[in-house]
């Protein structure tokens, strides 16, 4: 996305047309009235990445129009957080005045919170050292100094130097209860705080009066599972990616949620372990008993190539089907299995990504 293309008159415009988009693509399923939930018209990334240009003694940010792959010059960017934008030019200002931090500096990676912490990244084509490290201390304490909550962290080839820790503790509201959660850098984050509190508010509020207990497939951090606990007696949640099962844990102490269980499998794996096609050991080490759970809803926020036909099988034992996508494509390939079954009651457009032709989409399904 330009930034030429964040005209906050055109927001409403370019909503109405998704919305259109969306309701021509699933109008073969008979969907009901369409929930919108809207962005803020700037400042609702809470990250975002900026490759660094050095011309002579000048340093800045840069960005490449995706059409003409042309660059062109970044001091600030209205899609990103406040604190992104604040932070871009403080940073800049020390970086340009420390040999050590700015030598072959190509790229910098910003993850902030709607709680005020942020995490900045710098990349090197070059080896960093313990001098890097003592310069990024100081820088740190610089910025501290300057009321930021910031942490820093160098990478070059086969390095990654922490100062003082690789996440941010974001916390978010749903339906006015605070939830804590750690996001670790390069791992899976909702990149708009504010849409993913609506996500968060939908999910709880279409998962009310539910019995029995929660499925949950591709958990991430445990984004959803700790919301939706309230509304299950027990949550079992799967994720392959280790440091996102890792942040789950830490999520579900920090929020003092006792009846969340995740397993380190991905979605497939455990679509064979249902089905009694192959035994697990970390199963067994968990002591997990699949049987013992009482499952009537399942939750799944499959990556963009959405799910197999078999896990989509697997789905459609469930009496309800909560479904979040990021790409409406394989969504409506999805559905074209799921619906054999089960019927579209709920179906929410969340606009994570204004600007942009990006939907993400959430749908509620509950067996015909």
């Amino acid at each position: 996305m330009a930034i030429s293309d964040m005209n906050s008159q055109r927001y409403q415009t370019q909503l109405a047309e998704k919305i259109s988009r969306l309701t021509d693509l699933f109008s073969p399923f008979g969907i009901p009235e369409l929930e919108v939930f809207e962005s803020p018209e700037k400042n609702y990334r809470m990250r975002a990445e900026f490759r660094i240009w050095h011309e002579g003694d000048d340093l800045f940010y840069i960005m490449f129009d995706q059409e003409t792959k042309s660059k062109y010059r970044v001091d600030q960017f209205p899609a990103a957080s406040r604190l992104i934008n604040t932070m871009m030019s403080e940073l800049i200002t020390q970086l340009k005045a420390n040999d050590i931090l700015r030598k072959k500096l190509f790229q910098v990676d910003f993850l902030s919170t709607l709680s005020g912490e942020i995490l900045i990244s710098l990349l090197y084509h070059r080896q960093i050292d313990e001098t890097w490290t003592e310069k990024a201390k100081e820088l740190k304490q610089t910025l501290q100094g300057k009321g930021y909550n910031v942490n820093l962290i160098g990478r070059a080839r086969k390095i990654k130097i922490v100062v003082d820790q690789d996440y941010v503790t974001e916390k978010l509201h749903v339906h006015g209860k605070p939830y804590v959660y750690q996001q670790i850098e390069n791992s899976f984050t909702q990149p708009n705080g504010k849409v993913a509190e609506k996500m968060l508010d939908w999910a709880v509020d279409c998962t009310r009066q539910s019995v029995g207990d929660l499925l949950e497939l591709y958990c991430g951090n445990g984004n959803f599972s700790l919301a939706l606990a309230q509304n299950f007696r027990q949550v079992l949640a799967t994720e392959l990616a280790k440091p996102s099962v890792q942040s789950a844990q830490f999520n579900i102490a920090a929020n003092k949620i006792d009846n969340v269980q995740i397993i380190r499998m991905s979605a497939e794996e455990f679509t064979q372990a249902m089905e009694g096609k192959r035994e697990f050991r970390r199963l067994k080490d968990a002591n997990i008993d699949l049987q013992s759970y009482d499952c009537h809803t399942i939750f799944v926020d499959p990556p963009r190539s959405g799910m197999d036909a078999d896990t989509c099988k697997m789905v459609q034992n469930y009496e309800r089907i909560m479904y979040i996508s990021c790409n409406p494509k394989t969504l409506k390939s999805n559905l074209n299995i799921l619906s054999q079954t089960h019927k579209i009651t709920r179906f929410a457009l969340f606009d994570q990504f204004p600007y942009t032709h990006h939907m993400e989409c959430g749908v509620l399904l509950e067996r015909l």
